[in-house]
């Protein structure tokens, strides 16, 4: 079986996220974040991906590692973007500054996850992803 994963790009408006095939895929993803979420299949690029909305990250993230025991998390961050106050006391999982996270909210939940490597992506603006593996256990 192949692990889950899940990828937040920097400037996608939607996270991209993939788990092995099960019939009921779309049924889980409602019961685990929720009925008013729209799950949109996309399989132009990788088949069976699964592209859902930004805020869902952590939840989705969770739902995943409960399900399948672990999941791959891919999340990019810019190394312009500068890391202030706004970042510091947000409320929420969506840090994408140069900090890398570390300062997001005073603190993140994806400390408990294993970091695997950071890669500087290649692209307009300087990028780093970090890659993180989250077990059942790791989630909270």
């Amino acid at each position: 079986m192949n692990r889950p994963w899940v990828r937040r790009g920097y400037d996608e408006t939607r996270l991209w996220a993939w788990m092995p095939y099960k019939a009921g895929n779309r049924s889980w993803l409602h019961n685990a974040l929720g009925e008013r979420i729209r799950p949109r299949r996309n399989n132009t690029v990788t088949p069976g991906r699964w592209e859902i909305a930004k805020p869902h990250l952590r939840l989705l993230i969770e739902s995943l590692a409960k399900r399948f025991g672990e999941v791959d998390v891919y999340l990019e961050f810019s190394t312009t973007e500068r890391c202030d106050r706004k970042c510091q006391t947000a409320a929420g999982g969506d840090c994408t500054c140069s900090c890398r996270g570390e300062h997001h909210g005073g603190g993140t939940y994806w400390t408990d996850w294993l970091l695997v490597g950071e890669d500087t992506l290649i692209g307009p603006v300087g990028r780093v992803e970090r890659h993180y593996v989250a077990r059942r256990g790791d989630v909270t």
